[in-house]
């Protein structure tokens, strides 16, 4: 996620059901057609990893609200945003910033994820992550994971797609 937040990022807003296309344009889940035809991370990754993730693309889950991005989310239902899960105490008007009455929280765009493949022994992992901003720019990467101990860390990510307006 580091990848789309900056210093002026004070909304993160996702999509609340999970990606099932890896594209805006493809109209079918992954397959293992899909996986033979690119040679996403130079075919390293192996094929249970990638059985589970097309089994796991098959069909929308509801995300549940377990991210700690460091600054608020929101979910999305479609081009709407669902109301806040958690609720702020009001603050009076006399104390809220200048800055903060202006316009809309500045975001990073709207995030897309996919549910997360595990291979055999649960020690890597493979998710889909897209971006769409409001600029009609956007990107989407497959993220393959490795885990050593109880840690998680980035192994490699492919760029699926971009867009510029």
């Amino acid at each position: 996620i580091d990848k789309f937040l900056t210093s002026q990022t004070r909304l993160v807003v996702i999509q609340r059901l999970t990606a099932t296309r890896l594209a805006p344009w493809e109209k079918e889940p992954p397959d293992r057609w899909f996986f033979e035809a690119n040679d996403f991370f130079g075919k390293r990754v192996g094929p249970d990893l990638i059985s589970d993730f097309i089994v796991k693309s098959a069909r929308s889950w509801r995300l549940e609200s377990r991210f700690n991005f460091g600054v608020p989310y929101r979910f999305a239902a479609g081009d709407h945003l669902e109301e806040p899960e958690v609720s702020v105490a009001p603050v009076p008007a006399q104390f809220v910033q200048p800055s903060q009455r202006t316009g809309p929280p500045r975001t990073v765009g709207v995030l897309e994820f996919s549910r997360v493949a595990f291979n055999g022994p649960e020690n890597q992992a493979l998710v889909y992550v897209g971006v769409d901003r409001p600029d009609g720019t956007g990107a989407g990467f497959l993220v393959w994971l490795g885990r050593s101990g109880r840690e998680w860390s980035i192994v490699d990510t492919d760029l699926l797609w971009t867009a510029r307006p």
